[in-house]
C-alpha cells in the first residue's frame, strides 16, 4: 500500500531514534486532501505495528495501537 510505502520512507529518511507523525505520509501523498488521508494513515500504521514492523508511540512511549486515542508518533523498532 502506498501509505506504508510512505512512512517506511519517510522513517529512512530520519535519524533511527527519530518518529514521524501519520499525518507526515498523508500529506506526502494527499496535498491539500491529506486530511482524507489521516484515518487510512493510522489504519496502515496499525498494520505494520500488527507485522512488527514499527511501533506506536504517545509521549515517547510504546501504545497499543488498538486503544490509542489522539495524537500519535510512528518509530522504527528499538
Amino acid at each position: 500500500m502506498q501509505l506504508e510505502a510512505t512512512i517506511v520512507t519517510l522513517l529512512q529518511a530520519r535519524a533511527h531514534d527519530c518518529t514521524i507523525c501519520p499525518s507526515d505520509a498523508a500529506r506526502a501523498i494527499g496535498g491539500e486532501e491529506w486530511r482524507d488521508l489521516m484515518e487510512p494513515a493510522r489504519r496502515a500504521a496499525r498494520r505494520m505495528v500488527a507485522r512488527g514492523e514499527l511501533q506506536i508511540t504517545q509521549g515517547g512511549v510504546v501504545v497499543d495501537p488498538s486503544t490509542a486515542k489522539g495524537t500519535i508518533r510512528l518509530r522504527t523498532l528499538r
